[in-house]
């Protein structure tokens, strides 16, 4: 059962995850050695399955960010399920439910380097492309 500090531990992990075990204690009133236990109980558990990084990706070359729906055309959900993680361009991708098969979140340098993306998307489906402005970020 994860507790109402558990889940503040949480919520301070999600905005920082490099925040130190001294730190999280300050805000949620633990000692930094009662945090690390509770967040190796909670990382043991399943409840924290990872930490990542939160990339800028105009500085990295990619100046396009895109979510991309498709229609996968019968007998290719299996192949694309398991390839869909192979392009490099893919950053999250989920099985949803009808019209659509898949929703993939996609970086990409240009609209050059989307339309050849795309291109190689109607091999398995019919893609429909929404160009991402702004993040809405948490307040």
């Amino acid at each position: 059962m994860v507790s109402d500090v558990d889940r503040q531990i949480i919520k301070l992990l999600k905005l920082n995850a490099r925040a130190s075990f001294a730190e999280i204690g300050r805000t949620v009133a633990l000692s930094p050695s009662s945090v690390r236990e509770r967040v190796q109980k909670l990382e043991d558990l399943g409840v924290i399955k990872s930490y990542t990084v939160k990339l800028d990706q105009a500085q990295l070359g990619n100046g396009l960010e895109v979510f991309i729906l498709v229609k996968i055309f019968d007998g290719k959900l299996k192949y694309i399920l398991s390839e869909i993680h192979s392009y490099p361009e893919v950053q999250e991708a989920f099985r949803i439910t009808e019209p659509y098969n898949i929703h993939i979140r996609v970086v990409l340098r240009d609209q050059l380097h989307l339309q050849q993306f795309i291109d190689k998307l109607i091999n398995y489906g019919s893609p429909t492309t929404l160009l991402m402005l702004t993040e809405i970020e948490k307040s």
